[in-house]
């Protein structure tokens, strides 16, 4: 009786539409009523989460289809339809959205004094996008969507902490943009040539090889911003210092993924041959990635560089793994990314922590945390293992099966990897020497609090997301396998 209760009102336009009710209540409630703002954010976004956990327990892993699947008429001139659907690939992309959603409200919940209820209002609507990217099996809706995720993060540029914070926004901008161009041109021909955008067909469609070239640069161009690759990475650690915590939080945890979701959705399974072709070019651009943006981090001053920078060095390592072409590498960047959405989330709350107390980021200005914030230095203690992939968290298990698909396909760009791997300990390390470790500067820090109940409270379900997918990660390989080993068949890589 219950499974067939959710199988009748479970759906993902339920999922999607959660977010969006939450808002349009939030409208109706004045300014002066912030606790009540904040209450109905919360708790819009704690449903849409619950929901998600629903889809997760009534997935089907052993099928590689599209489940959920929900169509709706939207422009049928041009045969382009509103096609939503998740598989074992986006499945885990939608929660980790619905799971940081409620600690980004959370984050704010005494901080923002200033245009309180915009605030949540732009979160609830940026989680509805990021829900249905994910979720849509339209080309031409996919970019739709793609893009207007940027429209909300003008949180960079409001609620941002420096003077720069409106040049970020700007940069942040004209960069996903300029690259998306390419990619809505390319579907514009897709469209022509074939009459549809539906992913589901086009996925039974061959283009020819010169064809396919074309495309998958287009779609490259788009996607590399995202993801974001050496060398249009620029834009990723000014937005993430001028950016306020919960911003960085949304940024480095999910919007990092669209691009290399992308790949995964769009370039490899539909244009096979010409992902073949650029193989080589990838791995050229990722190594030199995972090392030069490494060293870079460990030249940087402001706690939250330090962060972005390892964030473009772990993506590069997912871009690895996908482009290895194989089961374990295709997974293992699965499971980088998932780890990598908890970790550099944890890292960039935790310098949210000390910014809120100290109101500098910059690295020098602090030492000696230990001795007088014991607790907020265990618990940074235990990220930056995740960080630097300790077996036993989360990280290592995709650390480890990227190198092992990656060794398969080119064993010199596999210990470029492990290199990187091995930088990132470096860093890691240094980092929290300098921070914890040492004598306290009295000249600059002057006021000490360990972490309140709300920050333990926000800083737990991290704790136990690391320690489940690193000790025990069956249950995440089980519901990806059956459709990353249809998309390895599909472009016959094997």
């Amino acid at each position: 009786m219950l499974e067939h209760f959710c199988e009748c009102y479970f759906d993902l336009s339920g999922l999607i539409l959660c977010p969006v009710l939450g808002s349009i209540l939030l409208l109706f409630i004045p300014n002066s009523r912030i606790r009540l703002i904040r209450l109905i954010g919360l708790c819009a976004s704690l449903i849409t989460f619950l929901y998600s956990l629903v889809l997760w327990i009534q997935f089907d892993p052993s099928t590689a289809k599209f489940q959920f699947v929900e169509s709706l008429r939207w422009l049928p001139y041009e045969n382009i339809n509103f096609y939503l659907g998740i598989d074992g690939i986006s499945l885990f992309f939608v929660i980790l959205t619905t799971f940081l959603i409620p600690i980004c409200i959370l984050v704010g919940w005494s901080g923002m004094r200033s245009y309180g209820k915009e605030y949540i209002i732009a979160f609830l609507i940026c989680e509805f996008l990021m829900i249905a990217v994910f979720c849509m099996l339209d080309l031409l809706l996919f970019y739709v969507f793609f893009e207007s995720v940027l429209i909300p993060m003008i949180i960079i540029g409001v609620w941002g902490s420096r003077q720069r914070k409106i040049k970020a926004a700007y940069q942040f901008f004209l960069y996903t943009l300029l690259g998306s161009v390419f990619m809505l041109l390319a579907i514009l021909l897709i469209l022509f040539q074939t009459g549809t955008t539906d992913l589901q067909i086009l996925l039974t469609t061959e283009f020819s090889e010169r064809r396919q070239i074309f495309l998958w640069i287009a779609f490259f161009a788009s996607f590399a911003v995202k993801v974001p690759m050496v060398p249009v990475h620029i834009w990723l650690p000014e937005a993430h210092v001028e950016a306020p915590t919960a911003g960085s939080v949304i940024l480095a945890g999910i919007l990092l993924k669209l691009g290399t979701y992308g790949f995964l959705r769009f370039s490899i399974p539909m244009f096979p041959e010409a992902t073949l072709c650029f193989t080589p070019f990838i791995y050229t651009l990722s190594a030199i990635a995972i090392i030069y943006t490494s060293l870079t981090t460990l030249r940087q001053i402001d706690l939250k560089k330090i962060i972005a920078y390892s964030s473009v060095a772990h993506m590069n390592l997912v871009t690895i793994g996908m482009f290895s072409l194989n089961i374990q590498g295709i997974g293992g960047s699965i499971l980088l990314m998932l780890s990598h959405g908890l970790v550099s989330s944890a890292l960039f709350l935790c310098v949210g922590v000390l910014y809120d107390r100290h109101k500098t980021r910059l690295v020098r200005y602090y030492g000696g945390l230990v001795s007088t914030m014991p607790n907020f230095s265990t618990i940074f203690f235990f990220f930056t293992l995740a960080n630097m992939s300790l077996p036993g968290t989360s990280s290592f298990i995709g650390e480890f099966l990227i190198l092992v698909g990656a060794f398969q396909r080119n064993s010199l760009v596999a210990t470029l990897a492990a290199l990187g791997m091995i930088l990132g300990a470096a860093y890691s390390l240094w980092l929290y020497n300098r921070v914890v470790s040492g004598n306290l500067k009295p000249d600059f820090l002057h006021k000490f609090s360990d972490l309140n109940g709300r920050e333990v409270f926000i800083f737990i379900p991290f704790l136990v997301g690391l320690v489940r997918m690193g000790v025990h990660p069956k249950v995440f390989p089980d519901r990806m396998h059956t459709s990353v080993s249809n998309l390895v068949q599909h472009g016959k890589f094997h």
